[in-house]
C-alpha cells in the first residue's frame, strides 16, 4: 500500500493506517489560492482599498499560507518574489505555495531555459524559507500512460531541489504505482475536493512525502466544464457539513506531516469563508472581520 495514507470511505480507494492520535499533530496550514481579485473588494478588502491598500500583507495577518496563482499564468521575475517576502515579513511563520508555470503543464511550449527562469523565480522564497510548496498541476486532459510517467519524472528532475506537489484532476493517476513514483521522487499526491464525474480523482488523505496537501475547488457542477468566464467553475460555498471530513483529513495527515489546505473557491471571497470555517473546526484562531460579515451575513450568522 501507498505511503502514509489513510484507509478513507470517501476516497475509493483502500490505503494504509494512518492513526492522528498516535504522535503529536504536525502543522496544519490553511489560506486561499491567490489574493489579487477584484471582486473581492467591499467583501475581502475595504471597499475602495487605495493605493497604500496590501491586500497581501492584510491576508497575511489572518493566515499562515498562501498559494501563488500568477506564477502558473507567466514566469514572474525573481523582484516580484522578493517583494512578496517583503510584504509577509509581519508574518514570520508564512509561507507561499506557488504554482508552476502552466508552460510545463498545461502546453507544450516549455522552452530550454525556462525550468532556469522558473528557478531564478522562486530563489527569493526559497532562499528565506518562505517557499512551502511547489505546486506543479495538471489539466483532466492528462492521463496515465508511459509517455506521462516520462514526462513526470523530467519534471520532478528540473525542480527536485523544491517541495514540490503534483495535482491530478483525472482519475487514473489515483492508484498505487502512481504513489510509489512519487514517494520515490519525494514529491507529494495533492488530495482535492472537485465535482466528481466518472474519472475523477476521489477525496483522500494521501500523503506521498514530508508535505502534505489538500485543495478544495469546490462543487459546481455545472459550471465546471461549460463556463464562459474561469472564475465560473470556482463559485461555490462549501456547508460545514462538507467540510468536516476534509477537517478529518487533515488531522489525520497531520499526525506525520505539515499539512497546507488550500481553498480555491474565490468567487467573492468564498474560499476565504471557507478558510476561516476550517481554521475554526481545527482550533485555530479565526476573526471574521467587517466587510466580511456584511457580504455573508447568514453565513456568520450561524457562529454566533
Amino acid at each position: 500500500m501507498g505511503p502514509n495514507a489513510t484507509n478513507d470511505p470517501l476516497s475509493g480507494i483502500k490505503m494504509d493506517s494512518l492513526d492522528s492520535t498516535s504522535v503529536t499533530p504536525h502543522r496544519i496550514r490553511i489560506g486561499p489560492a491567490g489574493w489579487s481579485y477584484k471582486d473581492w473588494e467591499g467583501i475581502v478588502y475595504p471597499a475602495a482599498p487605495g493605493r497604500r491598500f496590501d491586500p497581501l500583507a492584510f491576508l497575511a495577518d489572518s493566515f499562515d499560507t498562501i498559494e501563488v496563482n500568477s506564477s502558473f499564468y507567466r514566469i514572474p521575475p525573481p523582484g516580484h518574489a522578493a517583494s512578496w517576502v517583503r510584504r509577509t515579513a509581519a508574518n514570520p511563520e508564512f509561507r507561499f505555495a506557488a504554482k508552476l508555470w502552466r508552460g510545463f503543464t498545461h502546453q507544450t511550449d516549455a522552452a530550454a531555459g525556462d525550468a532556469d527562469a522558473f528557478r531564478r523565480f522562486l530563489a527569493p522564497l526559497a532562499e528565506s524559507g518562505r517557499l512551502g510548496a511547489l505546486l506543479i498541476q495538471f489539466p483532466w486532459s492528462f492521463k496515465d500512460s508511459p509517455e506521462s510517467r516520462l514526462r513526470l519524472e523530467r519534471l520532478f528532475e528540473a525542480f527536485r531541489d523544491y517541495p514540490a506537489v503534483v495535482e491530478f484532476r483525472h482519475g487514473s493517476f489515483q492508484q498505487e504505482e502512481i504513489f510509489e513514483l512519487l514517494a520515490a521522487h519525494r514529491v507529494g499526491f495533492a488530495n482535492i475536493d472537485q465535482p466528481l464525474f466518472g474519472d475523477s480523482v476521489r477525496p483522500a488523505a494521501v500523503a506521498t512525502a514530508p508535505l502534505a496537501y489538500i485543495r478544495l475547488h469546490g462543487r459546481n457542477y455545472a459550471k465546471w466544464f461549460e463556463h464562459e468566464e474561469s472564475w465560473e467553475r470556482y463559485d461555490y460555498l462549501y456547508t460545514k457539513e462538507e467540510l468536516a471530513p476534509w477537517v478529518e483529513r487533515a488531522r489525520a495527515l497531520a499526525a506525520e506531516h505539515e499539512v497546507y489546505v488550500i481553498t480555491n473557491n474565490h468567487f467573492r471571497g468564498q474560499a476565504i469563508v471557507n478558510a476561516l470555517d476550517l481554521q475554526r473546526e481545527l482550533g485555530q484562531p479565526a476573526e471574521a472581520w467587517q466587510t466580511l460579515q456584511a457580504a455573508w451575513p447568514d453565513r456568520f450568522r450561524e457562529k454566533e
